[in-house]
């Protein structure tokens, strides 16, 4: 059986990270919620419903995804598949599977949940979301001839790949450092669609005003540092 682990990063999601947890699919042989300096119950809620919990006290998303992989490179056994999702319940943890299905089946590299406009409950993207996907996914067809169409978190990647790519971003860029080092280093990608829904609770990115900006700041940096290489 593939071994399969996620990584959660979850800042003050008490109210939804058990359901996250609880929606896993069962072939995941270890899920890992990384509290990123959460005040709230998420680090009670989420030992609870029965996931390993790690305390990252630096706020950022990139902070959390890299203390989960410092995690994992201690374990003695190491996974075929890393997942990331989000904590605050707006994916389908059940579409999992969909997820992994091209790695385990066609070797694929990597594999972006794509929240596709028919499979979205309506509200569940802001609109500085929605422009800031079609924007960085529209530069990255025009720069890297990329197939892409969502920064997407919910995604799945081999592990023994994502360590090649050597893992830097600490904040808002973690995912489009992701696409962007796979398709500089040749890797093998895909889309799935994927449903999504509100989240539960305020997002701590896109619903603010200074969040939306640095995240916006952030992506195009991380395209036009590559595009210049």
């Amino acid at each position: 059986m593939t071994d399969i682990n996620v990584i959660i990063p979850a800042y003050n999601e008490a109210d939804s990270i058990a359901k996250v947890i609880k929606e896993i699919p069962e072939v995941v042989s270890e899920i890992i919620v990384v509290s990123n300096n959460s005040t709230d119950d998420t680090i009670l809620n989420a030992r609870r419903a029965g996931a390993t919990v790690l305390d990252e006290p630096n706020k950022g998303y990139g902070y959390a995804c890299l203390r989960g992989m410092n995690y994992i490179a201690k374990k003695s056994k190491k996974p075929f598949i890393i997942v990331f999702m989000d904590g605050d319940y707006s994916d389908y943890p059940e579409e999992l599977t969909k997820l992994i299905e091209p790695i385990e089946k066609n070797n694929v590299d990597l594999v972006i949940g794509a929240r596709t406009e028919e499979l979205r409950e309506q509200g569940s993207m802001t609109p500085q979301q929605i422009f800031g996907n079609k924007l960085a996914t529209t530069l990255m067809r025009w720069f890297f001839g990329a197939n892409f169409t969502d920064l997407g978190p919910f995604r799945a990647i081999k592990y023994d790949r994502l360590l090649e790519m050597k893992m830097v971003d600490k904040t808002y860029g973690w995912t489009i450092e992701m696409q962007l080092k796979a398709l500089k280093m040749k890797m093998s990608y895909t889309e799935i669609p994927v449903r999504y829904k509100k989240r539960i609770g305020v997002s701590k990115v896109s619903g603010t005003l200074k969040g939306s900006i640095f995240a916006g700041v952030k992506i195009l940096g991380w395209i036009f540092k590559y595009s210049l290489k």
